[in-house]
């Protein structure tokens, strides 16, 4: 609008416009949001599938008809991998309650996903490429339970948990894991900088805790599928050192169903 149409507006007329364009004004929000993935075809939105993504989209356009809904999450996880802690951004209108929208959109979203916080953040803030830290857990459970079906995998065998973290702790550090990634990945490297990686009991399951920069796709159900063999006797301790130098697939043990896995924790530099 030019300062000659301002002009020809009285007051009443100037505050009325203030008011159009503080409610057309967009904040960032993030999001923190945790899923069951049983039901779902991973995170990322795809063509003939269901997406973790895909519902809550639908839910915010249903609150937002007059915005274009476009949602960025902190990461993508493959069908069927659960999440205690997730995050995403989108900007928003400012015209609404952040506790009204919360309540809202939980009681719209299926009763497998949920939103656990909302929050604004600076402008610049982003889902994805601001997080520092990523803690992935994978459970196993050894003795049958009706229970722990669909949430944790069923592996009735022999382990040696000591020799497991052993050959755990050579996977730290940054390194290039080629060899625990999915081929044909679009991201520009492999390398990962893994922090810390264990095994230990938790009630009557056994789980595998990770943390890292960031993860390749795959990784994780690669790493834990090669260790419990290392566990199983079937594959030697320092051939983890020999795997990663291969960079190649093939080296590695087995993929571990996706039902035991969770994105346990996202960190960032602003947020506690």
């Amino acid at each position: 609008m030019t300062k000659n149409i301002i002009k020809q507006f009285n007051v009443y007329e100037l505050h009325a416009i203030d008011l159009l364009h503080l409610s057309i004004m967009k904040n960032r929000l993030f999001f923190q949001c945790s899923y069951d993935g049983c039901n779902y075809s991973g995170w990322q939105k795809q063509p003939n599938a269901i997406t973790i993504e895909e519902e809550i989209e639908k839910k915010l356009a249903q609150l937002f008809p007059k915005e274009e809904i476009k949602i960025v999450g902190c990461g993508r996880t493959d069908a069927g991998v659960h999440s205690l802690q997730s995050f995403f951004h989108i900007d928003l209108p400012q015209n609404y309650s952040l506790s009204q929208l919360h309540f809202k959109l939980n009681n719209m979203l299926p009763k497998d996903i949920a939103i656990d916080n909302i929050f604004e953040v600076d402008d610049e803030a982003h889902a994805r490429f601001d997080a520092t830290k990523r803690t992935y857990h994978y459970f196993i459970h050894q003795n049958k339970s009706p229970f722990l079906q669909n949430n944790s995998w069923f592996f009735p065998h022999k382990l040696n948990v000591e020799d497991m973290n052993e050959a755990a702790n050579l996977l730290l550090g940054k390194q290039d894991f080629t060899s625990f990634s999915k081929l044909h990945t679009d991201v520009n490297n492999n390398f990962c900088e893994i922090y810390s990686a264990k095994w230990e009991f938790v009630g009557k399951q056994l789980r595998f805790e990770i943390c890292a920069n960031r993860f390749l796709r795959g990784m994780v159900r690669a790493i834990v599928g090669t260790l419990l063999e290392v566990g199983q006797g079937k594959i030697e301790i320092f051939d983890i050192q020999s795997i990663i130098q291969a960079k190649n697939r093939s080296e590695a043990g087995y993929s571990v169903p996706a039902k035991g896995l969770y994105l346990a924790k996202v960190e960032y530099p602003y947020i506690d």
